[in-house]
């Protein structure tokens, strides 16, 4: 069986998504923090703002890890995860706590998952355009 190579998230699309995600949320005068994983989970790019409130950038992350594992949009899950939703009990399988607020984006090229961008900082609403703008910049 042959399988076509893609070519992996690197540094300089993760500094381009935390760019484009950083530029979209100062046009709505939101501060933020932005992290960006590969397709490991391994942190490539990272940036919170001094005004932005500390927490921020562990929501970032989390949210990044959880759009990775789950190669879905976090605003996509909110539902799952109530009490009766599909994933309800999905976080204590797991060995890190997922964060299920919008805001974690995948990044995907030729169609395979490469990496996730998270936000945090805004309202989740915000945070979620502000990833997706960035995965369509890179785009």
């Amino acid at each position: 069986m042959s399988t076509t190579a893609v070519t992996p998230l690197t540094t300089r699309d993760a500094e381009a998504l935390v760019t484009a995600a950083h530029h979209a949320a100062e046009a709505a005068g939101v501060t933020v923090s932005v992290t960006v994983l590969d397709a490991g989970g391994h942190l490539l790019a990272f940036r919170r703002d001094d005004r932005a409130v500390l927490i921020s950038g562990e929501t970032s992350t989390r949210k990044a890890y959880t759009a990775l594992q789950l190669n879905a949009p976090t605003a996509d899950l909110v539902e799952a995860v109530q009490p009766g939703g599909l994933f309800h009990t999905l976080p204590t399988a797991l060995d890190r706590p997922l964060l299920f607020l919008a805001g974690g984006v995948p990044v995907h090229r030729e169609g395979r998952l490469i990496g996730a961008i998270g936000v945090g900082g805004g309202a989740p609403d915000q945070d979620h355009g502000f990833a997706s703008a960035a995965v369509r910049a890179l785009a």
